[in-house]
């Protein structure tokens, strides 16, 4: 990898932590961007047991990491 290449890599890596950063700022002041609480997340109650499993928040993370990961490697 020469040093352009590298640079490149850096800077998109820095701005990828720098957006999600960001949403993570907005998430509690915008009401769909709260992660773990989307539609379609799954919270069972009963009288002595809770279950949570937050699958539309994977399913989002996995989009948008496979994005950016997507994003770093192509050529």
């Amino acid at each position: 990898m020469n040093p352009s290449e590298l640079g490149r890599t850096i800077l998109l890596a820095g701005l990828c932590i720098a957006f999600v950063g960001l949403v993570l700022m907005l998430a509690g002041k915008v009401p769909f961007l709260r992660l773990g609480h989307l539609p379609g997340d799954i919270f069972i109650e009963w009288k002595n047991f809770s279950f949570y499993f937050p699958l539309t928040t994977s399913l989002l993370i996995s989009i948008v990491l496979s994005l950016i990961f997507w994003l770093i490697t192509r050529r």
